[in-house]
């Protein structure tokens, strides 16, 4: 990578709008701060022809069984552990299927690991543990968009043939020149000067929300605008799935209720049984030929 220079990147400019920080009361500096978060959105949307040809692949991807990688340092890669983590309950996935990696392993969720995001062959060594295959998709986030540890992964992926992503908030970033498809964001200088947790953060949050649930949306994790596929792990998300059986076929609570035990608490096989009148072993078949979209069963 040779030396590091930070002179051109935007994420380590310093904001005009905020020079006399440490002088400011907190009411001034919550409002430039809101203000400065304002910029975030439109951002991201600046990158959403990217973003949305990112979400195209990984979908194919899904279709023939890959995985989705994010892999990051620091903030950048917590946001893609927590991105993966919560795909499980709310789409009903393995924690196979969206996996994150943080440079310096679990401990760097919490604990700065030293040096572990300036190796780039520790990328590389993350993702041969995960016997990455050539279905996979991997996304390397990064705010200053030159971490070694994401560069050294998106390389190893490329030469195995797997579909390669770059998420940076800086432009013409060094990642998204070892990626396949590359989404870079400008959100101006940080509210404090290099702190890429803020809007930094947000705007790699956004589009990790945009990334998953989508991708989710396009293998059939949802029908209509309902989480079909949640896992009921606890008593607000068991009276959620109720719910949403009773949103998706217009039912009672108690029809509903009975439904949901009948599917053993699988909302989306209680769902298809009462819309297509079907008992449960046909309902699963219907899913099965449907490729899991309940649309398809009512074909």
């Amino acid at each position: 990578m040779g030396k590091v220079n930070l002179d051109n990147l935007i994420t380590e400019r310093r904001n005009k709008n905020t020079l006399n920080l440490d002088e400011l009361s907190v009411m001034q500096a919550c409002l430039i701060m809101n203000d400065e978060d304002h910029k975030v959105p439109d951002a991201v949307k600046s990158a959403i022809p990217q973003i949305s040809d990112v979400i195209e692949q990984i979908i194919q991807n899904f279709q023939k069984g890959g995985r989705l990688i994010y892999m990051g340092a620091g903030t950048s890669g917590r946001l893609g552990v927590l991105d993966a983590a919560e795909c499980v309950p709310t789409f009903g996935v393995e924690p196979t299927m969206v996996v994150g990696l943080i440079a310096g392993g679990e401990q760097a969720m919490t604990v700065a690991v030293e040096g572990a995001e300036d190796d780039a062959d520790l990328g590389k060594e993350d993702l041969m543990n995960l016997n990455l295959q050539a279905n996979d998709t991997v996304v390397g986030i990064s705010a200053s968009g030159r971490t070694p540890y994401v560069v050294g992964g998106l390389d190893y992926a490329k030469a195995i043939g797997a579909t390669t992503a770059s998420i940076a908030c800086n432009m013409n970033s060094e990642i998204g020149r070892h990626a396949d498809y590359s989404i870079e964001v400008d959100c101006g200088p940080e509210f404090l000067t290099g702190s890429t947790r803020l809007k930094s953060g947000t705007a790699q949050k956004l589009i990790l929300n945009m990334i998953s649930t989508i991708s989710m949306v396009g293998i059939g994790k949802v029908y209509n605008n309902l989480m079909v596929d949640v896992k009921p792990t606890n008593e607000k998300l068991i009276e959620r799935s109720k719910r949403i059986i009773m949103e998706a076929c217009e039912v009672s609570y108690e029809t509903a209720s009975k439904y949901f035990e009948l599917a053993d608490h699988e909302v989306k096989l209680a769902i298809v049984m009462i819309l297509t009148a079907s008992d449960k072993t046909e309902a699963a078949k219907k899913l099965e030929k449907a490729g899991g979209f309940i649309k398809k069963t009512l074909r």
